[in-house]
């Protein structure tokens, strides 16, 4: 293996450790549900099989990432109705436990469940990515090498693996107990959660929320060193774990203007979507000139969003 992938494949499992863990269990983690339906929740092979599916997906998306860069990436409206559907299917499998629960005492014992549902569910992951895997996908690409792809992608899988162990064996216990009933109002919760950041990304509902707003042209990034200083306005926004800073920012409209996003920390606001393209945080995305009304950005999964005031 070359150093290059022995790098990237430590600071994947470092990525997966830190930062990763959190965030990709939250959106990712409603999928183990499936698991906890019926039999499923009770082999404990299964949590297994799905973190054998999720990394051997990660490890072929790497490499293609590595291979052909961003021409395999997902725009971010396709991801938005991949999150939307993952949304409706954790609800799906919540409404099945919560009705499972309830008759639990007089349920008949199900059929055995297919021995390819856990590794495909596994594999789904892949098709949401959370907001540190967007940058470890990022890395990914600008590799440029199938190899070094693979291990930035398989190192971040295996840095998340501990978390996901954890949440399934504790999903394949709760399924055996009267929880399971709050297991499944929290699973329904996070699946309506999923499916409106999907909204969100897609900006299907900031045309009520914002009336006034107006489309970007694409926005060209570039390297926050690379802005020449006083050569047009700029603004600047931080991007921290709990959003946005400043949530709004005022710039002139009929004139073009720098936007200076500065990363404070790593999280789903590391890569922001503007003008309808994914840019890594740090970034100045330029913007040409505005019309007068609110331009809306979203971070890298619909979660957090701030606005440009033009005026």
């Amino acid at each position: 293996m070359s150093a290059q992938a022995v790098t990237l494949l430590a600071g994947g499992v470092a990525a997966g450790l830190v930062a990763g863990a959190a965030t990709c269990t939250a959106t990712q983690g409603g999928l183990l549900m499936g698991l906890a339906d019926g039999r499923h929740g009770r082999d404990r092979a299964l949590v297994g099989w799905f973190l054998a599916g999720r990394l051997v997906s990660y490890t072929l998306a790497g490499a293609l990432l590595g291979l052909l860069g961003s021409a395999v990436s997902l725009p971010p409206q396709a991801r938005a109705a991949l999150l939307v559907a993952a949304g409706l299917t954790v609800a799906g499998f919540a409404v099945r436990l919560l009705r499972r629960g309830h008759g639990a005492c007089a349920a008949p014992e199900p059929a055995a469940p297919s021995r390819y549902r856990a590794p495909l569910l596994g594999a789904a992951t892949v098709l949401l990515p959370c907001g540190v895997t967007l940058s470890v996908e990022m890395l990914a690409i600008s590799s440029g090498s199938p190899l070094a792809g693979a291990a930035a992608m398989a190192g971040f899988v295996a840095g998340t693996a501990p978390a996901f162990a954890l949440l399934g064996y504790v999903l394949r216990r709760v399924s055996r107990t009267r929880l399971a009933r709050l297991a499944g109002v929290v699973a329904l919760a996070a699946g309506l959660w999923t499916a409106g950041s999907g909204v969100s990304l897609g900006g299907w509902a900031a045309t009520a929320a914002t009336p006034t707003a107006t489309p970007a042209p694409a926005p060209v990034a570039a390297p926050v060193a690379a802005a020449e200083p006083g050569a047009v306005p700029s603004v600047t926004v931080w991007a921290t774990r709990e959003g946005y800073r400043p949530a709004m920012v005022e710039a002139r409209a009929g004139e073009p203007v720098d936007v200076v996003f500065k990363l404070l920390d790593r999280g789903c606001t590391g890569t922001v979507v503007i003008g309808g393209r994914d840019v890594s945080v740090p970034a100045t995305v330029r913007l040409p000139p505005q019309p007068p009304g609110l331009l809306r950005y979203v971070c890298g999964m619909g979660m957090y969003a701030g606005f440009i005031n033009f005026s």
